[in-house]
């Protein structure tokens, strides 16, 4: 028997404890936040009223490689659900194994796309036993951190926005029993949005919803749906996400806080999604598709009322305004804000070419056709999960090439090595010069970030997917280069002695490095990359992020603890047109804006 009685919705309010309860709630995920600032972002979570944090857990960080798991440093679940409790928030768990959140896969890990029959979010044997397999780990991890265990966990989400997918209607029933079966006893909630409620539930938890507007009386819908239970707004999202080619996307304060004061009167709970949305750091960002494939950026700035870099926003302030009429006791302190600089530009002082670097690869793999990422025999045979691939063959005339729309996402296309056009999914020809005798086709493919919402998750693998033909004829015989840019591969590269300093022999792809020089200790700052094209930076073995010239995200966040005072190693790969320098900048230009509440409600989702 539990010594404490956890959070219960028996009636119209929540209990905990067995006493009346509201949760306000706010998302931060740990595994987007610099683990040195959990602390911060917590904190102010606390000044401005919120009792509760929500996280998602990201199953592709945490199970990298089938059977190898990672709660360690930045994943530590432990310590940062711990932390929680220290500074006295509640924390509602929302473990997937499927979680969206603008994420790679929505965080399912993309060996599970090597079974060519695989079918995810389903009760196939093979997603039931990597499922089984993960939570029998996940929950060891976390199982100790609930409330009927003196921890901090109040309830448990079970899976996410599933009435929007809903392939498989024993599947809830399966992830629910992945829970309970595991010993969480806590209360159990699932989350859809209006369409999805419907669909989404399962018997013995609570359902919420996720909105923006109060629209087609949502919060009523719910009511009805669930008489005489606690309402729930589990994600308010207070802004939105971008994705490449597109504008930034601000919901301005005021259209949030009066659809958030709305709410409150109406005595619904409420978790603002994000609090505070930080960095897809890496090559983690998700991306949308519905009918046109669209990647997402790196910032998870999201409008969010603490900002990519933890600043205290005009929204922030009108919410601790607001929350504060709902606490007896005067609200904590805000933190101060962390220290920023604009450091002096650097210069590049070498360069590395693309294929003077692919040496430091594992061992290419030879195939008659062409491999799609996942299925490469690379990473102790768990396939290749992000990054690049170059895919080389030899022709013995010129012609067009056509993709078949077998490329995913894009590839830059060479002919011994000198770069011929583009390939992504408009563009699917490309002519190839004449010439006598035989030659390299190169095509250095990015998978640019698998789709996380929607139908469109089931075609997610990556690199070449299928035939490529030239002038009518299928292209055979292949070299494939993993080039994931793991952190082994960057050590590689920094140690070797090939990087030249004459700049005139420079084309790209190519690596280039430059030192940051920190007097003093270090301070967040903003990468800044006007002259460039399309790539990926590195700080000290750190991966920032992608930037591409298209905007609207005009900078990368450098946070400051990831530096080191003395000399910082920059490594910038570039994929189609270099500068000579980086620039830093004390705040970030997410390029043009757009107004989330003037765009009609279809298409956000």
């Amino acid at each position: 028997m539990s010594r404490f009685e956890g959070l219960r919705a028996d009636s119209s309010l929540f209990t905990l404890d067995g006493a009346p309860f509201r949760i306000l709630g706010g998302s931060i995920h740990y595994f987007r936040v610099p683990r040195p600032y959990w602390k911060d972002r917590l904190l102010k979570m606390k000044a401005c009223g919120l009792n509760t944090l929500t996280t998602y857990v990201p199953w592709n960080l945490h199970e990298p490689e089938r059977g190898t798991f990672n709660f360690q440093d930045q994943l530590d679940l432990t310590a940062y659900i711990g932390l929680a409790a220290e500074l006295g928030l509640w924390v509602i768990l929302r473990p997937g194994p499927y979680i969206c959140a603008e994420w790679d896969l929505g965080g399912l890990p993309s060996w599970l796309l090597q079974d060519k029959d695989m079918q995810l979010r389903t009760t196939y044997p093979g997603f039931v036993n990597a499922v089984n397999s993960y939570f029998d780990k996940l929950i060891s991890v976390v199982e100790p951190l609930m409330f009927q265990d003196g921890g901090p966990v109040i309830a448990v989400q079970v899976e996410n926005e599933y009435g929007s997918y809903a392939k498989d209607e024993k599947y809830m029933t399966f992830i629910q029993n992945c829970l309970q079966s595991r010993g969480i006893n806590e209360l159990l909630l699932t989350s859809d949005n209006w369409e999805g409620l419907r669909y989404g539930g399962v018997e013995g938890a609570l359902k919420t919803i996720n909105l923006q507007r109060l629209t087609f009386g949502a919060i009523q819908h719910l009511a009805d749906m669930q008489p005489q239970k606690p309402l729930m707004v589990m994600e308010y999202w207070s802004g939105w996400f971008d994705v490449w080619g597109d504008y930034h996307h601000v919901f301005h304060a005021e259209d949030m806080l009066a659809v958030v004061s709305e709410i409150l009167e109406r005595g619904v709970s409420i978790n603002l999604y994000m609090f505070h949305g930080g960095t897809s750091f890496g090559f983690m960002n998700g991306a949308m598709d519905f009918g046109t494939y669209k990647p997402q950026v790196t910032s998870y700035d999201y409008d969010a009322p603490l900002s990519e870099a933890g600043d205290c926003t005009t929204k922030y302030q009108m919410l601790r305004d607001l929350f504060s009429q709902y606490h007896k006791e005067p609200l904590p302190d805000v933190p101060a804000p962390q220290e920023r600089r604009a450091y002096e530009p650097v210069f590049m002082q070498q360069h590395l070419s693309l294929w003077d670097s692919l040496h430091f690869t594992d061992k290419p793999y030879r195939s008659q056709s062409p491999v799609n990422m996942e299925n490469l025999p690379v990473n102790n045979n768990n396939g290749q999960s992000y990054g690049y691939t170059l895919y080389e063959t030899t022709i013995t005339s010129g012609g067009t090439l056509n993709s078949m729309n077998n490329i995913r996402d894009r590839a830059l296309v060479f002919v011994d090595r000198q770069f011929v056009g583009c390939l992504d999914y408009k563009t699917r020809e490309v002519a190839l010069p004449d010439a006598e005798g035989e030659r390299t086709l190169g095509l250095l493919v990015d998978n640019c970030g698998r789709v996380n919402y929607g139908k469109a998750l089931d075609e997610q693998r990556k690199g070449i997917v299928g035939d490529l033909v030239l002038n009518h004829s299928p292209l055979r015989g292949f070299t494939i280069f993993c080039l994931d840019l793991k952190p082994n591969f960057i050590r590689r590269l920094m140690g070797s002695g090939q990087w030249k300093t004459d700049f005139r022999s420079l084309s790209a792809p190519a690596f280039l490095q430059a030192k940051l020089i920190v007097d003093g200790p270090p301070s967040d700052t903003f990468i800044r990359l006007p002259g460039w094209g399309k790539g990926v930076v590195f700080v000290n073995g750190q991966n920032l992020g992608r930037y591409w010239s298209i905007g609207p995200q005009h900078f990368l966040y450098l946070p400051g603890p990831w530096l080191k005072s003395g000399e910082n190693q920059i490594v910038v790969f570039e994929e189609q047109r270099v500068d000579n320098k980086l620039l830093f900048a004390e705040n970030p230009d997410h390029g043009k804006t757009i107004d989330v509440y003037k765009l009609p409600f279809c298409s956000l989702l």
